[in-house]
């Protein structure tokens, strides 16, 4: 893997929002959940699909906040289309974990 400047890494927009809604995915080509993900007044309310049916029950992502690339294009799932890129990171057989802050911070936070 190359390596990139500090100025490549401001590219990339991430904040916090916090998962306000859950619906299935069955259409999905692997086990995923369609998610809607509120952002706070600047970047307002965005939907991402994420393949996290592993260890997420709809019930256990509702008020959870969690970590987003804002600022890709949007990309089609389907007939669904994923507005931001939740983040995750994988454990030993491949099934994601998400990324979320320790504590409660406000919506839209950008990582830095």
């Amino acid at each position: 893997m190359s390596n990139i400047t500090i100025d490549d890494f401001l590219k990339i927009d991430i904040r916090v929002g916090k998962i306000i809604e859950v619906q299935a995915f069955p259409e999905a080509r692997k086990p995923a959940w369609k998610l809607v993900i509120d952002f706070g007044a600047d970047i307002g309310i965005k939907r991402s699909s994420a393949q996290i049916v592993d260890f997420y029950t709809a019930q256990d992502l509702i008020d959870r906040q969690i970590l987003c690339v804002v600022n890709l294009p949007p990309r089609q799932i389907g007939h669904f289309f994923s507005e931001v890129l939740t983040l995750g990171v994988s454990d030993a057989e491949g099934r994601v974990i998400l990324i979320s802050p320790e504590q409660s911070v406000p919506l839209g936070t950008r990582l830095f």
